[in-house]
Order: structure tokens, then C-alpha cells, then sequence
């Protein structure tokens, strides 16, 4: 048995066996990939490059952003190799490493969604004060806090990962090294990582959602005291565009994870892809098709680099 414990590599399966859909799958998610990736930076360099985006909403979307790009690039390469090839393994300890990163950068996530549902709270709720409460300082340490804890827990449900007895089979039922397909591998005990998952892991994911539950309430109460239509339509406006992510991102997780380990099935794959990808990609567009200022700046964003482009070409024809 301590011979067989530690496995040298697992096999994803992947979203499909049969060859021939390999090749479109492939195709699909590069062109994901590709959205996420150039979304994502468009969002990045929007914000950084305009005065007026120089907010803390903003701020943490930027954050958001940096941590989407992260989040897709810890999953689809892999997948996109996997794809095209005929032997679909990960080793162990690149499994492990791509389990942990997914966790942090799941958790990055959902806790700057909490930091942005306050924002919003703050900006509608209590508008006099909103630059003073949510200052520089205050957002830095947010920040930190989100990231600290992120690593701290994720490495805990890695570290009890890595002290099972793997000696079965080494076929992941995914099309990454998410924590239940892998501890359905274990032919050890695995109760004590289902009770800190439905304790601790619990715990870390609701905290932010009822952050965000609670913020929501109190500016849904503000945005209906508002007397005139034009001013609702305002206010909403700011905060349509974030309720619609946290709708997409806590919908498929809650679906995915909220449920015993047993019944883990095919139907979770396919929503894992909701909040693992498909959130990461739409976040740009939700954002900058929805908020007039991210418009805004993506226009300023577009006109400098055609001023750019024309200087380039102007001086290369002289």
C-alpha cells in the first residue's frame, strides 16, 4: 500500500472521448481563450490609462481582470495540449500544483466581488462619504487580505489532498485537477477533507457571498427610495453590470460544489466550465457594455493606439 500511494500521473479524460471531437473542441477553446486573454487586458489597459477610471470600482476590476487571465491560463493550456494528444495525463505533482492555483484564483475571485459589492454599497448608500471610507489605503488593504487568505486556504485543502492513498485508478473524470474528481480517486478515507470542506471551505465561501447578499439588500432598499425614475436608472446602472457576474459565478459554483461528493457527476464538467471559463470570458463584456464610464475609456483606449498606429506608419513612410 505505500508503494501505491503516490501515483507518478493521472489521466484527464476531458470533456469528450471520442476523437472526433477533439479537434472542435480544441478549435472552441482557443477562440476562448483568446477572448478571455485579449477581453481581459483591453479592461486592464482601459483602466489604467485613463484619469477617470482611477476609482476604487475599478480598481478591483482591474484586480478582477488580472486575476480572470490567471484563473483561464491555469486551466486551458493544459487543456488545449490535452486536446491534440493522445497520451491526456498530468503528473501528480503538476496536478497538485494546478488544484492549488485554481483555488487561489477561484477564491481571488469571489472575494473581489465582495469588495466590489461594499464598494457599490458605499458608493450608493452612503455617496457624501464614499471618498473618504474607500480610500487608497483602505482598498490596498482589501487587497491583501483577499490574496492572503486565498493562499492560506487553498493550500490547506492541497495539503490534505496530498496525504491520501491513491491506488486505484489515475483517470480524473474532468478536464482539469479539480478537488471532488480527485478525492473520488482516494482509496483512503476522505472524511476529513469532505468535513473541511463543508466547515472551513464552507465558511470561505459564504463569507463574501453574504457580503455581497447583504450589500445588495441595502442598495436595492436605496435605489427604491430614489424619487425620480432617471435617478433608479442610474444607480442601477452601476450595479446591474456586477450583479450580473456574481449571478454567473455563485450560480455554477453553488451548483457544482454544494452537493455530496457521491453524486458528482458529467453534469457538473460541463457547469464547471460556467465559472471557470465562460465567467472569465463574458466579465469584460458585461462590464464594458453595461457602465457608460468603461466605455468611455475603451474609446480614449482605441483612439491612442490608432494615433499610435498612424504616427508609427507617418514616420516609417519618411
Amino acid at each position: 500500500m505505500s508503494n501505491l500511494s503516490r501515483l507518478s500521473e493521472f489521466i484527464l479524460l476531458g470533456l469528450s472521448s471520442r476523437p472526433e471531437d477533439q479537434k472542435p473542441l480544441f478549435a472552441l477553446f482557443l477562440i476562448m481563450y483568446v477572448v478571455t486573454l485579449m477581453g481581459n487586458l483591453t479592461i486592464i489597459l482601459a483602466i489604467r490609462s485613463d484619469p477617470q477610471l482611477q476609482n476604487p470600482m475599478y480598481f478591483f476590476l482591474s484586480i478582477l481582470s488580472c486575476a480572470d487571465i490567471c484563473y483561464t491560463t491555469v486551466i486551458i493550456p493544459k487543456m488545449l495540449v490535452n486536446f491534440l494528444s493522445k497520451k491526456k495525463t498530468i503528473s501528480y505533482a503538476e496536478c497538485l500544483t494546478q488544484m492549488y492555483f485554481l483555488l487561489v484564483f477561484g477564491n481571488i475571485d469571489s472575494y473581489l466581488l465582495a469588495a466590489m459589492a461594499i464598494d457599490r454599497y458605499v458608493a450608493i448608500c452612503n455617496t457624501f462619504h464614499y471618498v473618504t471610507v474607500t480610500n487608497h489605503r483602505c482598498c490596498l488593504l482589501l487587497l491583501v487580505f483577499c490574496i492572503t487568505f486565498s493562499y492560506l486556504h487553498s493550500l490547506l485543502h492541497v495539503l490534505l489532498v496530498n496525504r491520501l492513498t491513491f491506488c486505484a485508478s489515475n483517470i480524473i473524470h474532468h478536464f482539469f485537477c479539480d478537488v471532488n474528481p480527485v478525492l473520488k480517486l482516494s482509496c483512503s478515507s476522505t472524511f476529513v477533507n469532505e468535513v473541511v470542506a463543508m466547515t472551513e471551505g464552507l465558511a470561505f465561501v459564504m463569507l463574501p457571498f453574504v457580503c455581497i447578499l447583504i450589500s445588495y439588500l441595502r442598495i436595492l432598499i436605496a435605489i427604491l427610495k430614489i424619487p425620480s425614475a432617471p435617478g433608479k436608472r442610474k444607480a442601477f446602472s452601476t450595479w446591474s453590470s456586477h450583479l450580473t457576474v456574481v449571478t454567473l459565478f455563485y450560480g455554477s459554483i453553488s451548483y457544482v460544489y454544494f452537493q455530496p461528493l457521491s453524486s458528482y457527476t458529467v453534469k457538473d464538467r460541463i457547469a464547471t466550465i460556467n465559472y471557470t471559463v465562460l465567467t472569465s470570458m463574458l466579465n469584460p463584456f458585461i462590464y464594458s457594455l453595461r457602465n457608460k464610464d468603461m466605455k468611455q475609456g475603451l474609446e480614449k483606449l482605441i483612439n491612442k493606439i490608432k494615433y499610435q498606429i498612424d504616427r508609427f506608419f507617418f514616420y516609417k513612410s519618411q
